[in-house]
This record gives structure tokens, sequence and C-alpha cells, in this order.
């Protein structure tokens, strides 16, 4: 069992919201953090959410009263000081983009206390290209969650060649007790196990709907009937959300940049950013 009682989670976009409330839900007391009331006002509406959400698709004992009670749970800060003063664990689960997170971490290092153990949930990043901002490598790790946690419950630890053992073992505990299957991840890996085998896969179907090779609902019918899949990428890319991975393409190479800006032309400008927002390569309502 691990030691942790009281974790903060910073970002409460489609995964961090998942985070918290997941961790909430299994009776941990939560900080959500964001940048400003107004962002944490909406935060509040996607908690709801998750509590419903956790109550249709049968979790259990969402609908005895743990979802009410994973509400309960949470409380919200828009002050980074306040939000983690208390902070066995901090989860840092904002936008995937490099200089943001080494920002935001040597701000954190300023103002949690000495015992707080750092974790990021960054899907494509390296824990080793932040910890020299975290001003505790020691306590610095990386813990992955894939996007709707209820139900596709892996985390993945994977720490730095300055990540202390103990503190590893502990991130594995602590997964554990939130319902997570913990993945230990052996050496630093960008990507981890299931983002080297998803992206890659993702990047190909984008590459052949953008390049107007076919469409995207004809890219998932070819992957599903052809290899018994449940989903296409298409269907895939709408689960996670369409904002993550046009923020790692735009900051990718020449050929992703120009896939990112078929996305936001096609889709992001328009509203459509996957299942949270009702339309995406599909529709939900």
């Amino acid at each position: 069992m691990s030691s942790i009682h009281k974790v903060t989670v910073l970002g409460t976009g489609v995964l961090g919201s998942q985070i918290a409330f997941q961790t909430a839900f299994s009776g941990f007391d939560v900080v959500a953090y964001d940048i400003s009331d107004e962002i944490l006002e909406k935060a509040k509406s996607r908690f709801s959410s998750l509590a419903e959400t956790y109550k249709q698709d049968g979790v259990a004992g969402a609908a005895e009263g743990k979802a009410e009670k994973a509400l309960e749970n949470l409380t919200y800060s828009s002050d980074l000081a306040d939000a983690v003063k208390d902070a066995d664990l901090v989860i840092e689960a904002i936008p995937e983009v490099l200089k943001l997170k080494q920002e935001t971490y040597e701000k954190l290092a300023e103002v949690a206390p000495e015992k707080t153990i750092f974790a990021t949930n960054s899907s494509t990043l390296l824990p080793s290209d932040m910890k020299d901002f975290t001003g505790r490598p020691q306590k610095f790790l990386a813990l992955h969650f894939a996007n709707q946690v209820w139900k596709f419950n892996t985390a993945e630890v994977m720490g730095t060649d300055e990540t202390d053992p103990a503190v590893f073992d502990e991130i594995v505990d602590f997964a554990a007790e939130i319902g997570m299957v913990p993945i230990p991840i052996h050496k630093e890996k960008a990507g981890y196990v299931l983002n080297s085998l998803l992206v890659p896969f993702l990047n190909a179907a984008a590459e052949l709907a953008a390049g107007g090779y076919a469409e995207p609902h004809d890219v998932d019918k070819v992957w599903r009937i052809a290899t018994g899949a449940p989903m296409g990428p298409f269907q895939i890319y709408d689960v996670i959300g369409l904002t993550t991975p046009y923020n790692i393409m735009s900051h990718g190479s020449p050929e992703a940049q120009k896939i990112a800006a078929w996305l936001k032309e096609n889709y992001i400008d328009k509203g459509k950013l996957g299942i949270s927002t009702g339309h995406g390569f599909y529709d939900y309502e």
C-alpha cells in the first residue's frame, strides 16, 4: 500500500479530469488545478458528466453512491501554491508542449512541499526532458494513463535514471489503488508501450486522409473488416480527442505539421474535437 493520501492534478482537460475523477472515485482527496476560475467552472460540468458516465457504464459502486462521493472528494483551485500545499502526489496533465511543461515544473518546484512526488502524464515526451526543472529529480517520473480511464485502465510507470526506486514502487502501488493495471517500464522510451504502438498507427491513418487517399470512414472500415478490430484509427482519434494529437503534430516534422493544419482546418476550427464535444470524425449526438 502506498503512503499517498492527497493528490493534486494539474490540468482539467479531457484526460486530466478523468485522472482526477478516478482518483477521487477511489477514495482519495483530490485538488483539481487549472489556470483560471473560468476553466474550473467548465471542469465542474465535466466532472458531473463523468459521474453520470460511470453510472451508465456500470462502473462498480457508481450507482450506489460512489460517483457522488467522488464529487465530494474533489476541490478546485486556480492558485498553484494553494493547490499543492498538502499534496503527497502531483500528477501533471497539461498540454503536450515541452516548454510549457518545463516552465510549470519550475513554478511547481518553488511552492510544493519537499515530500511531494511529481508525475507527468505526458503522452510522448521523456521525463528526462523535464526532470532538471522539477527541483527533485529523485521524486519525479511518468505516470501515463489511457483515455477513458475507467474502461481502458492501464497506467504506465516510467522513471529516469535519477528516479528513486522506492518512489517508482510507490507510484506502482498508487496506480493499483486507484483501479489501474500498472505497467512498469524498465527504461525510458518516448511513447511508453502504448503510444509506441498507437502513435505510428494513428499518424499513418491521418496521412492517408489528409493526403486525399481515402476518407476517414473508409480507412476505419478497411481496418475493422480486415483485422477484426472493434475500432478504426479515426474512431480512436475521437476517443482520445483531437487536441492532443494536434498539439503533438504541430510541433513535429514538416509532414506532421501539414497533417496538424488539416486537422485544424477541417475539424478543430469547426469545434469537432471528438466524443467530448459530440462531433469529431463521427457525430455522437
